[in-house]
């Protein structure tokens, strides 16, 4: 877990030098007073292009959930979700 997409941007690069990358994750488009999902995807992906990001929101009418993949997202879940569309996302994108 990470506060804000700072914070997300360092566990990722930890974990690729560590030789275990993350196999997905999962960034909130809003954080307050922090760097959310849109400037931290751009990011990850210049740390890794084929990595998985998922964006998150509970703000359905943001134009970055209905065109996710123009802004560097492999897919999209919105809040609230159940445990069972995220493991059903996970499975999707992961197996």
């Amino acid at each position: 877990l990470a506060k804000d997409g700072s914070e997300a941007i360092s566990l990722y690069q930890m974990a690729k030098e560590s030789g275990k990358p993350f196999d997905l994750v999962i960034m909130d488009l809003t954080v307050p007073a922090g760097m959310g999902g849109k400037e931290a995807v751009k990011r990850v992906l210049e740390l890794n292009p084929g990595a998985r990001v998922v964006v998150s929101s509970g703000y359905s009418n943001d134009p970055i959930l209905s065109d996710f993949r123009s802004y560097g997202f492999t897919d999209v879940i919105t809040k609230p979700y159940r445990a069972a569309d995220m493991a059903e996302l996970v499975r999707r994108l992961i197996g």
